[in-house]
This record gives C-alpha cells, structure tokens and sequence, in this order.
C-alpha cells in the first residue's frame, strides 16, 4: 500500500455530505471511479492536479478543472500580492471595485462548490516521480499529483512605511497600466529609488502634470533620466519618508520627509523594483526561466518546457494584471484537461 509505483496515498476521513458523486481519480496511470452513501470511510488518492498559489489566476484554474471534475488540491500560504491589494478597479462587473482578499474568498467559496480542495502550506521542494510530481511543504506534508501549476505569482519590493499597506489599493498603487486612471489632473507623488522611480514618473506624466519623484531609496538616477524629468517639470526630492499621512480609511494626504517638511498629494505609486518572483520551484524542477526569473511558457497552453507543468498568472512573461492572470488560469486549466484526458486515454 506504500509502492510508490501505485501513485496512491490513502487518507481516511468520514464523508459527512449527503452523497458523494463518482470522482475520477488514477490507479497506476488508469483513470476509474469511485462514490460512497452519507456517512462511509471513503479513500482519498492523489491529486490530478495541485495548483501551487492560491490568488487570481490559482482560483480561477481551480474553478474551471473544478468544472470538469477533476480531484484538484490547492495548496496556498494564504499571503500574496492579491492579499495586500484593497481594491482592484479594472475588472468587469465591478465597478466600484473589489479589494483582493473578498476576490480570494469568493474564489475560494467557488471552487470549493466543484469538490476543489485546499491545504494551507508554503511548498518548499519540488520533483519529478513518475507518472507525476511530488511536492513537500513547510508544514512537514508530501503532496503528489499527475500534473501541477504553478500561480505563485510575485511581491513587491515594499518600504516599511507607517501608513503604506493601508492606503494600497486604494489611494497608492504600484500599476501604471491597472491605476494610472486613479491619478488623472490630481496631485501626485512617486515614492520610490534611483531610475525605476524615475521612469514611473515619466510614465505617469500623460495622467497628471502635478507630480513630484520622491528618490526615497536613494539610488543614483541616471543623467538621461535627470534631465527628462526636469524637462517635464517633475521635481526630484532626494529625501527619505518618515511616514504616509493618512486620514480615514486609506485616504492618503501626503508624506512627512525625514527632515520633517511635508509634501501633500492625495495619490501616490510606489516604484523601487527588485520584486521578488516566486519561481524557485520552477527552477527546481528544471523549468526555462528569463534573467529576471520570470517563467516562459507556450502562448497557447501555457505549459513550461517542463511536461505536465503549467504556469498562469505574474510569475510568467506578460504584463501584470488580475484580468491577464484569470485568463491564463482559465488557459492553463483547459489544456490540463486536455493532457488529463490523454493520459486517460493511454493507459
């Protein structure tokens, strides 16, 4: 009952819903089934699929293999760039916007409607075990499955900043292309260091000429870059931040230097690069990544050259939005299915 070669690990717990439908789930490769009445010890297998990351683009996977039956597991450690966002404005049907963690929950609700199931872990190995993967988490827990995603996304490079993390979202941004909407014809402040600062600046520009780059990182902006700015009237202050001043629930007002002068703007990005890119397992299991450790993957199934592995949302090579990561999580999830049904088929 321990072969590894049956690709099977028995767990017991009681079934407490009224009825179980048949589930696929695979013996040795073979797809079969297996239902139990209310109250029976059932035997839980393997996973067909184990989305690593549970935020936009894991959920929205989930949902869809969900969808289509499949014994999917995702495990998440319940922290991500999702987490600390307080309101998405640019996605449809909600036009007042949606703040991350409501977006998770409801996922969450919605996966678990199609028998998706979740295990709150951070994955820290990863390897091949044919037929499939075997992952291990921090918590001490060995989880395996046939085919994987992989949705850890990314995190910001963030200054401890009394006042930030409130305000995210909501009145300070990091996504020109998600918020530059938010900033339009109002006072604007750039916090961030040396030329990432500078060129969200720029960019920014075309929403607002009320800008000011504050360099709280204190790296050396490039003279192109100097000189770029000062044509478009942009001040530099080469200061450090004390603190955000907030008002409420978010509202920004503006910042307190370190030499206590106080600028005010009630609209802020933060701009310091070196976000950290959540694709160590991928360089575990041997998968292509670019120099800045985003993963590459086929435009069309979004598997990596890795087979039976698949990548959807931030961590692979396209612009960063929630819209784009439910999108590839759909994608990814499709062509999952499809290599499902092929293995099925083969054996």
């Amino acid at each position: 009952m321990e072969d590894r070669s049956l690709f099977i690990r028995y767990v017991l717990r009681l079934q407490i819903n009224e009825r179980l439908q048949p589930r696929p789930y695979y013996y040795n490769g073979r797809m079969t089934y297996q239902g139990t009445a209310k109250g029976a010890l059932i035997i839980h297998m393997n996973y067909e699929c184990i989305i690593v990351g549970g935020g936009i683009a894991g959920l929205q996977a989930a949902i869809q293999l969900g969808r289509y039956e499949h014994r999917v597991l995702v495990v998440d450690s319940g922290h991500g760039r999702s987490t600390l966002c307080r309101n998405y404005h640019n996605l449809l049907g909600w036009p007042e916007g949606v703040s991350g963690d409501v977006l998770r929950q409801l996922g969450r609700e919605h996966a678990a409607k199609y028998e998706v199931e979740f295990a709150e872990d951070y994955i820290v190995d990863a390897y091949q075990d044919e037929p499939g993967f075997v992952l291990k988490g921090r918590s001490g827990q060995e989880y395996r499955s046939l085919t994987l995603l992989l949705a850890t996304g990314i995190l910001d490079r963030l200054p401890e900043l009394p006042g930030l993390l409130p305000c995210l979202g909501l009145t300070v941004y990091v996504c020109p292309d998600c918020d530059g909407y938010e900033i339009r014809n109002r006072p604007t402040l750039v916090l961030g260091s040396g030329d990432v600062g500078a060129r969200m600046a720029l960019t920014l520009h075309s929403r607002t000429n009320q800008l000011v780059y504050i360099n709280h990182g204190g790296e050396p902006v490039n003279p192109d870059n100097v000189a770029r700015l000062r044509h478009k009237a942009i001040p530099i202050v080469e200061q450090s931040i004390q603190e955000l001043l907030v008002e409420g629930d978010g509202n920004l007002r503006g910042v307190r230097l370190a030499d206590d002068e106080i600028y005010e703007a009630d609209r802020a990005f933060v701009a310091f690069g070196g976000n950290l890119v959540n694709s160590q397992l991928a360089e575990q299991l041997g998968i292509e990544r670019m120099e800045n450790k985003h993963i590459v993957t086929d435009p069309r199934t979004k598997m990596t050259n890795v087979k039976h592995v698949w990548v959807a949302g931030d961590i692979g090579v396209h612009s960063e939005l929630a819209a784009i990561a439910m999108g590839e999580g759909v994608q990814a999830a499709i062509w999952i299915h499809k290599a499902l049904l092929q293995t099925a088929e083969q054996s």
